[in-house]
């Protein structure tokens, strides 16, 4: 009865979302105030109805009900608790069910908390959102029906694929949907602007909070997923160009240009074009990732098989909104070249050079993405592209953003002082190269660019922190002249400076592991040592233990520095019995320098293991780095001034020599 009464729940969020799509849209057309009213409270009831639909679903895992279809095929009665919940989502139609709840979940907090717009404005935000909510919901009614029942019911499910099995895995998809549909709601301001045919700095303040909220969650989704697969995949590594990492990744970038333009069109009324495009773009991607999870284009550890009509069905869906949309785009955009001038050395123009070079890097993802896709389905040839082609091209675009990334927030607005800039940084550029030179002292027989590298992760470090002591004048007035700049400092600025000082993080984990990981593949036996990165390990042993829902047959390693024992590590491979799967699960000793990383092969028949050693030097700033960024996110979003209405600007005479910006 509660799975029937989700399935209800379901269908009547449907005809709410197209009310909801309908009726307010209208109401804005013809100006009547009571239907564009009837906007707010349809969003809270379709988000009520979405959610109800949500609990049926989960109740139906927790209690492994085995006649609903989806149950039978994801769950299983021996799976631990934690995974029969996450199962939900851990499948394609549970998936969409949760993606349809974070789209009508991120509806009603603007109409919640949306006071501050303009009736009109937010009644036409909240039908173009319910009409992404409608074309889903009748994708999941129509094609991917997660209460659909089985006759007879089984006695037990076949189990939701083992690898999955993980607490990472159980929060990745929420943080990464919340960051994907998080978008959504960019894009419908944008499509809302351009049906009213008006952008301006309050429109642009309104929709920062929305995309910095998206932003901070698929930052941290990204990296959750990229945490997960160091560990459970056994392969020693964080990020491997996979098309689906790529799917998610690209939303990422266009969402980190769309913060930067959105920045400039709210305090300079400029970049309104690239502004409203990147809008539509930032959530296009995210539709295609979808698509390309789902369609049964691809092979990979992260996509769910399916068929593919279900792909011919949000393909559709990609059509009429992403085509949409940039037809009406092209419509209106003559409306949108006002914009303020600036000269090109400046606030302005430091954020323009961030938006070009990551669009283009994302630019090039999505073509080493789309590319062998593309040329499959024309000619039948199969090709790969791989990370010599990705590490280069976006590699090379990440160099000069790297460097410029200091500059942005020491350049004043319209016009800037590059030279007296350069002179405020030069400490930090000389600390910066200096540490690059010792690291190249250290390791001066190869790679030679790594030190390079580390010295740009520093500059940016630096630059960041650097930022704060310039602000509150650290060493020029008394120390509580200082701290009384410091405390009444906005939070955005702490913020920003938070974010970029994760970026260097993240990038000295990347170079540090990248560049000097060291990696051992030999055959051991028990009683046998190998040395790597100046640990030493023995092997004990393998012994055969039982699980929840599998066995495993662990392996013992004692680690030793010098004479010194100081871990062990017990690396595994586990044996499910639904479905009958074999992963491997990592053991892994964290230090302060790195991570050593062991991981257990087949047993030989001569006798011993095929044992692959590693040892990854910083690797776990590579996730330090997204969790400051996050926390830099939130401080920005805390901050009061993203929570209210932009004034209007007055008109300024442009200084001599600028350039206009549309």
């Amino acid at each position: 009865m509660i799975v029937e009464f989700g399935h209800f729940a379901l269908l009547l969020s449907v005809a709410v979302a197209l009310y909801q799509f309908v009726v307010p849209l209208y109401g804005a057309r013809i100006g009547e105030e009571r239907l564009m009213r009837t906007a707010m409270p349809a969003a809270s009831v379709q988000f009520g109805l979405v959610f109800v639909s949500f609990l049926a679903l989960t109740y139906a895992y927790v209690t492994s009900d085995f006649s609903v279809e989806n149950v039978v095929r994801n769950s299983h009665s021996e799976k631990p608790l934690i995974y029969r919940i996450s199962g939900v989502w851990g499948n394609h139609e549970g998936s969409m069910l949760l993606w349809l709840l974070m789209l009508v979940g991120f509806a009603a907090l603007v109409a919640i908390w949306g006071t501050n717009l303009p009736l009109r404005l937010r009644a036409t935000v909240l039908s173009v959102q319910s009409s992404i909510a409608l074309a889903f919901g009748l994708f999941i009614v129509l094609t991917s029906n997660p209460f659909a029942r089985v006759t007879p019911a089984p006695f037990d499910g076949q189990g939701l694929n083992p690898i999955l099995q993980d607490p990472a895995l159980a929060l990745h998809p929420p943080f990464l949907y919340a960051g994907y549909v998080g978008f959504s709601i960019a894009f419908s301001f944008a499509v809302a602007a351009l049906i009213e045919g008006k952008t301006d700095a309050a429109w642009a303040r309104w929709v920062r909070p929305w995309t910095l909220l998206a932003w901070m969650f698929l930052t941290v989704g990204i990296a959750m997923g990229s945490w997960w697969a160091y560990y459970e995949l056994g392969w020693g590594g964080w990020w491997f160009w996979d098309p689906v990492e790529n799917a998610s990744f690209m939303p990422w970038l266009a969402g980190t240009a769309l913060l930067h333009s959105a920045l400039v069109m709210e305090k300079r009324e400029s970049l309104k074009v690239w502004t409203v495009l990147l809008a539509i773009v930032t959530f296009s991607l995210s539709l295609m990732g979808a698509f390309l999870v789902r369609s049964g284009v691809l092979s990979s550890v992260h996509a769910f098989a399916v068929d593919p009509e279900r792909g011919v069905f949000i393909l559709g869906i990609m059509v009429i909104f992403i085509g949409g949309s940039l037809t009406l785009f092209a419509m209106r955009m003559n409306e949108l070249r006002q914009g303020g001038i600036f000269a090109p050395i400046s606030r302005e123009g430091s954020l323009i050079l961030n938006n070009v070079l990551l669009t283009t890097a994302c630019a090039t993802v999505l073509v080493g993405t789309l590319y062998p896709l593309a040329l499959e389905g024309l000619t039948g040839d199969k090709i790969s592209v791989g990370e010599p082609y990705f590490d280069l091209t976006f590699g090379l675009l990440m160099v000069p953003l790297l460097i410029a990334l200091p500059f942005g927030p020491f350049l004043a607005w319209k016009r800037g002082d590059l030279v007296g800039v350069s002179q405020r940084l030069m400490g930090c550029a000389i600390v910066g190269l200096v540490l690059g030179v010792g690291i190249f002292s250290i390791f001066y027989r190869g790679p030679w660019l790594a030190p390079f590298g580390a010295a740009l992760a520093f500059w940016v470090m630096l630059g960041a922190i650097y930022e704060i002591c310039f602000r509150i004048k650290l060493g020029q007035i008394s120390w509580n002249d200082s701290w009384r700049r410091f405390a009444g400092l906005p939070r955005s600025v702490f913020g920003t400076a938070v974010a970029h000082f994760g970026v260097g993080v993240m990038v000295l984990g990347i170079v540090g592991t990248s560049a000097y990981r060291t990696e051992n593949v030999l055959l051991m036996k028990q009683g046998d040592r190998a040395e790597i990165a100046g640990y030493t390990l023995e092997f004990k042993g393998a012994r055969k233990a039982p699980g929840p829902n599998y066995s495993e047959e662990i392996g013992e390693f004692d680690v030793f520095r010098g004479e010194r024992k100081i871990a062990q590590l017990l690396p595994s491979k586990r044996t499910y019995t639904a479905p009958r799967t074999t992963t491997t699960e990592a053991g892994i000793h964290v230090a302060l320098g790195g991570d050593l990383y062991a991981v257990l092969g087949d047993d030989q028949t001569k006798g011993g293991f095929a044992v692959r050693l590693y040892f990854n030097p910083l690797v776990r700033l590579i996730w330090i780095g997204p969790l400051i960024m996050f926390f830099g996110g939130a401080l920005s979003l805390s901050d009061r001034r993203l929570r209210v209405g932009a004034p209007k600007r007055a008109r300024t005479v442009p200084p001599t020599g600028g350039v206009t910006a549309a």
